[in-house]
């Protein structure tokens, strides 16, 4: 059997842009107390952002 992807994508993934990195952050200091400010997501989000604006040369 093949692997399987855990991000429930079916492989597919879409590039972590500034602005949805923007909204993630915005959502979990709106809500502290949910699942995604809590597991420290919005901080990799904007990482991650980051690093493909650099590797996209923007």
């Amino acid at each position: 059997m093949g692997k399987k992807s855990s991000s429930g994508t079916g492989g597919r993934r879409t590039p972590m842009t500034p602005g949805a990195a923007s909204r993630v952050q915005s959502s979990g200091a709106k809500n502290p107390g949910s699942r995604t400010a809590q597991t420290g997501f919005p901080a990799r989000a904007q990482s991650a952002a980051a690093k493909g604006s650099r590797a996209a040369g923007k």
